[in-house]
């Protein structure tokens, strides 16, 4: 997507003001330097040494990173597939620390503290936040080019282009956080790093789109996508929201074995089963009552869709949600937490309308909402984010990680990145390696 005419729209159109200033405008010190991950082209990441940010807000805090992860939506950076991408772009969405300095009307944290950070940035003030939907914050991201193609904006987003903002990322020795009276929680003793770093995205996530699915108890649910997301979406689904049957489609073995081992799920192999509706049918003949598409536009199957991806005739590959509408039932629902960003061809739309379906998107979830909910069940050990988690790598390996991370090599799920001032690993949690190893 990163083609001329982008780069010319998103020149003409230029920016929205904002309340708080992105990786543009950010201060950094320069007389102290830091490690971070800087995007620098397709498939083309580098460590750099750059300035340490600065508190330029009065509610900016600025952390010591104690952690930080790949995501699967990052992989979507590293292939150029974002709009507004740039040259020196610090990357990473996912990210914990401790409390290094604080602006003068930050009030729920202190120097010392040990926090995670959400991935969106939200005012916490504008009409949206009041609402608690944090994704859809009206002041804090400054493209005018993705409010040209979706009529709106939704709000920044940490390290994920200036499509969404602009702002540093969290791959990083430390990580100015704007607005930390709303995007920053402060993480109980009782909770490791291992299961605090996550609440930065994937756990608030996937507990949001099961709940905004509107999953119910003794439910047949379909996930479509084994990756971070969905497999804890399978996780929620069995051990919280008691889903009667769980029906998981990949094709990595080690996911599906992981999803069917750990919470019960029915695995379908694609590229053993090339037509999954047929075989959904087969273990479920009335069909899904919902459906959720964990997957996203990168995975396209049919030799047509794969063409017009290549050529640029379409961005999004709709095969995986022409899959959902077949096998949900009759005024089933389909939600969507899958990465999708602009256009697709030969959608089924018939089918939508005739059978009744409901379509959700669950949208960049408003992990915030959700913080307190998540807490108490991985307090309670209802929820364990630590189940996915494979790998433990040092912050400097980063483009290492992505690689490996984009080929699904040797069983890695989700990583932790560890900086200089990370704690040991916790008993139990896997051990410092190197990706190479």
């Amino acid at each position: 997507m990163m083609n001329a005419a982008a780069n010319f729209a998103q020149e003409k159109l230029g920016k929205h003001p904002t309340s708080t200033s992105n990786q543009d405008t950010q201060t950094t010190d320069p007389n102290r330097k830091m490690l971070a991950c800087a995007w620098m082209g397709k498939e083309k990441l580098e460590m750099q040494q750059v300035g340490v940010p600065l508190v330029t807000d009065p509610e900016d805090t600025v952390i010591k990173v104690t952690g930080s992860t790949v995501c699967g939506s990052d992989l979507h950076l590293y292939h150029a597939e974002i709009l507004q991408l740039k040259k020196g772009d610090i990357l990473g969405h996912e990210v914990m620390g401790i409390v290094d300095k604080v602006g003068s009307s930050v009030t729920n944290v202190k120097p010392g503290d040990r926090v995670v950070a959400a991935f969106s940035i939200a005012c916490g003030k504008c009409d949206y936040c009041k609402k608690q939907l944090y994704t859809a914050c009206d002041t804090t991201n400054d493209s005018k080019l993705q409010e040209e193609l979706y009529g709106m904006r939704i709000s920044g987003i940490m390290g994920y282009s200036h499509f969404v903002g602009g702002f540093a990322g969290g791959q990083a020795e430390y990580c100015r956080i704007p607005f930390s009276n709303t995007n920053l929680l402060k993480v109980p003793e009782s909770v490791p790093d291992e299961k605090a770093l996550y609440l930065s995205d994937i756990v608030p996530t996937s507990y949001h789109t099961v709940w905004d699915t509107g999953c119910q108890e003794n439910e047949i649910i379909g996930v479509w996508g084994l990756g971070p997301i969905g497999l804890n979406v399978v996780q929620w689904l069995r051990n919280v929201f008691k889903a009667a049957r769980i029906i998981v489609i990949d094709d990595v073995p080690e996911r599906l074995h992981l999803a069917q081992v750990h919470w019960g799920a029915e695995p379908i192999n694609f590229q053993q089963d090339n037509d999954v509706v047929k075989k959904i049918f087969e273990l479920a003949p009335d069909g899904l009552d919902r459906a959720i598409d964990c997957a996203g536009f990168r995975y396209t199957k049919s030799l047509l869709h794969k063409v017009e991806h290549a050529v640029g005739l379409e961005t999004d590959s709709p095969e995986v949600l022409n899959e959902c509408l077949r096998a949900v039932k009759k005024f089933g629902t389909i939600g969507v937490i899958a990465d999708y960003a602009a256009y697709t061809n030969h959608f089924l739309v018939g089918a939508l309308m005739e059978k009744g379906i409901r379509l959700i998107g669950c949208g960049q979830a408003p992990v915030q909402r959700y913080w307190d909910v998540c807490l108490e069940h991985i307090e309670s050990g209802l929820f364990d984010p630590t189940v996915i988690l494979t790998n433990r790598y040092p912050l400097e390996c980063t483009p290492e990680v992505y690689k490996r991370f984009d080929a699904k090599d040797g069983g890695i799920i989700k990583v932790f990145l560890e900086t200089q001032f990370s704690s040991k690993p916790t008993t139990g949690m896997p051990a410092l390696s190197n990706p190479d190893e």
